[in-house]
């Protein structure tokens, strides 16, 4: 059996990259990034934090205040796994915004749904149709976003894909091989060409690829007000809520 709670919150915490100024912290109870040449949150985040309560608040001070003194924004992810129990309320009285997030999963097995988009897994040929929809899709830097995207696939657990509307790179998203699951991460599809199934066909053939690779379920962090919906349509579960807490309002 599978604990779906540790498979989702656990498991995935090592699908990130690097860059090479990136200072990865951790310790007992605390996993965090720090990269002070971009403004990206995915590469300045507090991934885990388990305080005790004395603790805690010299600990979150110390870690806001490194974000804050070089100007990055930055996320702090609290899960169920998170401590205090009074964590996210702690960082809203820094200031810091909450979003909302699902952790869902998905058995792999049986057929995937077949789609009539084209969908390719991205090579070092083909990764600048990759960068160029994340850049578009989420108003980044493509030069520091192909830096990022090329050390992704290096990573022999990331793969990266691509779907295509009417030959044009349209929507794009990647997964991290866990042991035994496939974290699925970085959805996106271009507004022009919503509404075309690119979403489902890039899950789909995720789905496919992991299944592939001998894995067993699909899970991914969802949020609650774009592709939880979506996913709970194509049979996801909704295995816990947590909130993601931002230094902004993105």
């Amino acid at each position: 059996m599978i604990d779906l709670v540790d498979e989702v919150m656990v498991a995935s915490r090592r699908g990130f990259v690097t860059l090479p100024d990136t200072r990865v912290i951790e310790r007992d109870g605390w996993l965090q990034l720090v990269t002070p040449s971009t403004k990206l949150a995915s590469l300045n985040q507090v991934i885990y934090s388990a305080l005790a309560n004395d603790e805690a608040d010299a600990a979150i001070a110390a870690a806001v205040a490194t974000y804050r003194e070089l100007g990055l924004p930055f996320r702090w992810t609290v899960g169920p796994d998170s401590s205090p129990a009074d964590l996210g309320a702690r960082l809203e009285r820094l200031g810091l915004t909450a979003i909302w997030v699902r952790g869902m999963a998905r058995p792999i097995d049986g057929a995937p749904v077949a789609s009539d988009a084209r969908v390719v897994e991205i090579d070092v040929r083909t990764i600048d149709d990759f960068t160029a929809v994340m850049a578009a899709g989420w108003d980044d830097d493509p030069v520091l976003l192909d830096a990022i995207h090329r050390r992704l696939l290096a990573k022999d657990r990331m793969a990266l894909f691509v779907a295509y509307d009417d030959g044009v790179p349209a929507a794009g998203a990647a997964y991290y091989a866990c042991a035994r699951s496939a974290f699925f991460m970085g959805g996106v599809v271009l507004s022009a060409h919503r509404g075309r199934g690119l979403y489902r066909a890039l899950v789909e053939t995720r789905t496919a690829h992991a299944q592939r690779r001998g894995l067993a379920l699909a899970t991914t962090h969802a949020s609650e007000s774009t592709s939880a919906p979506i996913l709970e349509r194509m049979g996801y579960s909704t295995v816990c809520r947590f909130a993601m807490y931002y230094e902004d309002s993105r």
